[in-house]
């Protein structure tokens, strides 16, 4: 903690300012006296605000305050509330936004090129299970396969991952909830990091494989390979087919070789989970002006978690490509907001306790550091939940916040890489998609050294909002190319693999 404590105003418009040390009562701070204790991150009044008016962050509402607040107050929950206009009474007409010039000397990294164009991060076997049933068969393969030493003699093969979930039956086999989980599967079974996969059912379950490769156009090939646990005689008949199956495959995945390829190839999935109130002011930010860096080289990034932008669209809209851009992201929208309610919720149930403490009040505040990941690039396209993303540049998949459903959506949409922001400390993995960890403070990011890739509380000490861009950017195109993320190093990605369930379970 600095000797004189710290407040930052990120707009000469707002009416708050940032506590970036804690404060006691009586603490002066940049000419003003703290009445209460105000936690590092949390806000603090500037100036009086009268019950009713409008608390101004960002240079834009983040909620009204509930009761007569004096300069110097903490400012939270205890009194500010969120008040949202419903979707239908918010317009925002689509904006010009600007084209974002082309990189001048194009970046490159070492990627996995495939037969179908698109270009992998990593070199894994998947074995992934088609319903819950076959889940531990599928754990059983894997382990069997780095117990047996089958993958010793193909170096360039990253290991193996079971891909196992919590559905697959006691659902409708037509309507909202079947395609959602159609398009996860089918992304996952065809994602360009998996060198080969193996997919398990028990049988009888209502996703069946069979269907899913007929809709899907997948064919048994040197890539993929299918079967059941009923048909194959049961549990050690199943594993032992796997097994089988995958020593057939491994000379055709372990002849893959990285090779040069343009930063254009990636595809980014941005990610925030555990924010606090530096997640706008330092890693959201900088991630943004990375995804920037990637758009200008042709590449893709997908912002997601749509209850996250709620409050702060209009940032979106005005940079949407074309009309029908901004309005099919207003669709999801309302979607949402009728979702919620036929459930008994609201979308201000978000933020969560976790980003409470960290000191986000309200949806609206969480929105608008959100959006901040999304840098200034124009959007150019909004896809459903695992649609498969064909657009380059800025992209919006409508996902909820829950990270890793909403990180599951984006890898079987395509990402090859996952960037993650967090301010608490979030533990999380995704293969096939290396994920990297942005720590918004110093003190988590030494706390949780291990978790942790990039330190971007850095900024609050003076690095700037370039230089920590530019330090995200370089740091892909590193793990793009092999380098192993801190979660690689720790084993995480095995159980992070959770479809969006949408509809009745019977």
């Amino acid at each position: 903690m600095s000797a004189t404590p710290r407040t930052l105003r990120l707009d000469a418009r707002d009416n708050v300012v940032i506590a970036l040390d804690p404060l006691e009562p009586g603490m002066q701070a940049d000419g003003l006296t703290a009445r209460a204790r105000i936690p590092r991150g949390h806000k603090m009044a500037a100036r009086p605000i009268a019950a009713g008016e409008p608390l101004v962050k960002f240079g834009q509402p983040i909620g009204t305050a509930s009761a007569d607040i004096a300069p110097g107050d903490w400012v939270h929950v205890h009194n500010v509330e969120a008040v949202v206009r419903p979707s239908a009474a918010r317009g925002e007409a689509a904006g010009a936004a600007a084209e974002r010039p082309a990189a001048a000397v194009p970046a490159t990294f070492q990627g996995f090129r495939r037969s179908d164009g698109r270009t992998g991060t990593r070199n894994y076997i998947g074995i992934i299970a088609s319903v819950n049933c076959s889940a531990s068969v599928a754990r059983f393969a894997a382990q069997e396969i780095e117990r047996s030493g089958l993958l010793a003699d193909y170096p360039s093969i990253d290991g193996v991952v079971p891909i196992v979930h919590g559905t697959g039956c006691g659902l409708a086999d037509r309507g909202e909830g079947y395609d959602v989980l159609l398009r996860t599967q089918w992304g996952y079974a065809c994602h360009p990091n998996f060198g080969a996969v193996v997919m398990v059912g028990l049988g009888c379950e209502v996703f069946q494989i069979a269907r899913m490769k007929r809709e899907c156009g997948i064919e048994e090939s040197d890539g993929f390979r299918s079967l059941s646990i009923q048909e194959a005689g049961g549990t050690r008949h199943a594993v032992a087919q796997i097994v089988g199956a995958v020593r057939e495959m491994l000379p055709h995945a372990g002849a893959a070789r990285r090779q040069a390829r343009p930063a254009g190839e990636l595809v980014l999935g941005l990610q925030c989970g555990g924010s606090d109130g530096y997640s706008g002011l330092t890693a959201n930010p900088a991630l943004g002006f990375a995804s920037d860096l990637l758009v200008s080289e042709g590449g893709t990034s997908i912002l997601s978690e749509t209850p996250e932008i709620y409050g702060a669209e209009h940032l979106l809209i005005r940079r949407a490509a074309r009309p029908e851009v901004g309005e099919r992201l207003m669709e999801r929208l309302r979607w949402w907001e009728a979702y919620t309610a036929r459930n008994g919720a609201e979308m201000n149930n978000n933020p969560s306790p976790g980003n409470k403490a960290g000191g986000i009040t309200t949806i609206l505040e969480k929105s608008l550091g959100a959006v901040a990941k999304g840098g200034h690039a124009p959007l150019e396209a909004v896809y459903e939940y695992a649609e498969p993303v064909r657009a380059h540049g800025l992209v919006f998949m409508d996902t909820p916040g829950f990270d890793p459903v909403s990180a599951t959506g984006q890898v079987a949409g395509g990402a090859n890489l996952i960037c993650f922001t967090t301010g608490r400390g979030s533990a999380f993995g995704c293969k096939p998609a290396p994920s990297l960890k942005l720590a918004t403070n110093s003190e988590m990011y030494s706390r949780m050294r291990d978790d942790m890739d990039i330190d971007c509380g850095e900024m609050l000490e003076g690095v700037s909002l370039e230089r920590k861009g530019r330090e995200i950017f370089d740091t892909l195109l590193r793990v793009a190319s092999g380098e192993p993320t801190r979660s690689e190093q720790l084993g995480y990605g095995d159980n992070e693999f959770v479809p969006w369930q949408i509809g009745a379970v019977m």
